[in-house]
């Protein structure tokens, strides 16, 4: 059984499904490398505006397949060090192309997301978690740094340096309830609305302008880093402009003035 399922439920849209449901979607060694080549594939289809990420059956991801990861690429013949550092980039460097993946990614988190799971959570660009969802800091609670695959730059980002220190430091496990309450998520509705929640959502952003929400998520991602705001504005002001090259500002203006929907190109280059 392949360890992802992709389909394209709407125009525009490309749905991940994480799909070890036996295991509640846990991360081994096929499974990082499939989702890594979709990814790769994703990033240059000009056709996918969005991209809704969600596992299969009772989970979203519990993270590290305790029962065994596999080889990760390169590591064949490698000591125990090497080879152990091969698995954990393997897997961190997920969080890194998701953040540079030039579709936003909708994260649609049933069951339990922990571990890996939380920290590709985390990675999306926006969350919405099924009333079944749960979410835990794991690598602590298996005598390791709860610091790990991008969860302590991104967790205290999201939801504030107090909050995201208690829950890398206990690894307690959080419900939806308070996800939404503490803003780790967007919302929370019941399982059998998820999905349609989040293409409702992915359905909104494919209406915009493809190269204008390329842009807007590569700045919000970059603010989060930039050391002022005057570096903030600079950053805006040459991507505002640099996104009036395409025409798609010409076509909203003309839809709205015609009363029809915009009919935008795809997400390639400023000048087509």
């Amino acid at each position: 059984m392949d360890t992802l399922q992709v389909d394209q439920p709407h125009q525009g849209v490309t749905r991940i499904v994480l799909n070890r449901p036996e295991r509640l979607n846990a991360m081994n060694a096929a499974l990082v490398s499939e989702l890594h080549d979709v990814l790769s594939d994703i990033a240059v289809d000009r056709a996918c505006r969005v991209v809704v990420l969600t596992g299969a059956g009772r989970g979203f991801c519990a993270g590290l397949d305790l029962g065994g990861y596999g080889d990760a690429p390169g590591s064949a013949n490698l000591d125990r060090v090497g080879a152990t550092f091969a698995t954990q980039t393997h897997i961190a460097a997920l969080v890194p192309r998701l953040r540079s993946l030039p579709q936003p990614v909708i994260a649609a988190v049933n069951g339990p997301a922990a571990g890996g799971g939380l920290a590709l959570a985390l990675a999306s660009d926006i969350r919405i978690a099924a009333t079944t969802a749960r979410f835990n800091v794991a690598f602590v609670r298996l005598g390791l740094s709860g610091c790990d695959i991008g969860v302590s730059w991104l967790l205290p980002r999201l939801i504030g340096a107090s909050r995201a220190w208690e829950l890398m430091l206990t690894g307690r496990i959080i419900d939806a309830v308070e996800a939404d309450r503490i803003g780790l998520v967007l919302r929370m509705v019941s399982d059998d609305q998820l999905q349609g929640a989040a293409l409702e959502t992915a359905g909104l952003i494919a209406a915009n302008a493809p190269w204008g929400v390329r842009m807007t998520k590569e700045v919000m991602w970059s603010q989060l880093e930039v050391g002022s705001l005057q570096a903030g504005i600079d950053l805006e002001n040459r991507t505002q402009v640099l996104s009036s090259m395409t025409g798609d500002m010409q076509e909203a203006v003309a839809a709205f003035l015609e009363k029809r929907p915009p009919q935008y190109g795809s997400p390639t280059t400023p000048d087509q």
